[in-house]
């Protein structure tokens, strides 16, 4: 997962403070910027020009959100982002992902449960009322954004399920559709990964309050480019986890093998918590750069800021061994 340096923004690009202090003023202007015309890809040409863009109505200010960390602008969110199905560069997925079709979208959930179903995204809506979250987002490349998501309790949304005793772990699935999703194709990017991109998480992280799935972002409907119409965030650990784009779900007494592990599993373990004081074997973990911002570092936390929320589901493992 190798990273490309961001060029310097140019000034005009820069988000006035006072915005970044007004949320609400700037997801209007940040929707109105990108319906505008400056991002053309965001809009121009979408197979789900309705779906993108589209306000939630009524959210909630979850009270699980960072409260002190300036927001990182609309622009970097959308537009920097890893999403091999899309390109392994940063760009790449904000140029080629409106090609995506997210409508109609299903997920099913199966495995060890006793309600297996098969969602539509649209009853998944309708079920699970959304909430705006304001997250720190760290990514194992020691870059960070902080964004305010729209989403809605995995754990709530697993419960529905009634996973039996024999559900230990949950497995998920991105969609496999190569005429749509560059990064597929067979070739210089097709051969990158081995599709589907699969992740995992233990039951009782899936639980906690701070595990999502997210539906949105800037009080918007998801961008393709970010993970449309449905993706994971687990705040507390490296970006990798946050699979996107899912179909699938499934309740396994087996830890599953996600795909990072598969692919590099000396640099990219099962667990993947923010942890400052162990080393990438290719670079630190000890700090990291917030994108948008154009000169500095800052120390990186551990679990990334939400080690009072989260660090008692590992207090038996020693987090060098199962990193």
């Amino acid at each position: 997962m190798l990273i490309k340096q961001k060029p310097d923004i140019p000034s005009s690009q820069i988000t006035p403070q006072d915005v970044y202090l007004n949320r609400r003023k700037f997801m209007k202007s940040s929707a109105a910027l990108a319906i505008g015309g400056s991002l053309p890809w965001l809009s121009l040409g979408s197979k789900d020009a309705l779906a993108m863009g589209t306000k939630f109505e009524n959210l909630i200010e979850s009270p699980y959100s960072t409260k002190d960390d300036e927001l990182t602008s609309y622009e970097d969110v959308t537009t920097y982002n890893n999403f091999y199905e899309f390109g392994t560069d940063k760009r790449s997925p904000a140029k080629f992902a409106y090609m995506l079709t997210t409508r109609p979208w299903s997920l099913s959930v199966s495995g060890e449960c006793e309600a297996p179903k098969d969602w539509d995204i649209e009853d998944i809506l309708k079920q699970f009322p959304a909430e705006e979250r304001i997250y720190r987002h760290r990514c194992v490349e020691a870059w960070s954004m902080v964004v305010p998501w729209v989403g809605f309790s995995l754990g709530d949304f697993l419960k529905v399920h009634k996973p039996t005793s024999k559900a230990k772990y949950i497995e998920m699935l991105t969609l496999v559709r190569p005429t749509e999703m560059v990064g597929q194709k067979p070739g210089l990017f097709g051969s990158v990964l081995n599709w589907p991109y699969r992740e995992g998480l233990r039951i009782d992280e899936a639980m906690n309050p701070l595990a999502i799935f997210a539906v949105g972002l800037y009080g918007e409907h998801m961008p393709n480019q970010n993970g449309a119409p449905i993706r994971l965030i687990v705040p507390w650990k490296y970006g990798f986890k946050g699979v996107k784009s899912i179909v699938s779900v499934r309740f396994t007494e087996e830890q599953p093998l996600n795909t990072w592990q598969e692919q590099a599993p000396r640099e990219y373990g099962f667990y993947a918590n923010v942890n400052p004081n162990v080393d990438h074997p290719r670079w630190s973990q000890a700090s990291e750069r917030r994108v948008g911002t154009l000169f500095g570092r800052i120390p990186t936390l551990m679990f990334n800021g939400y080690e009072e929320q989260v660090a008692s589901l590992y207090s038996d493992l020693d987090l060098t061994v199962n990193f």
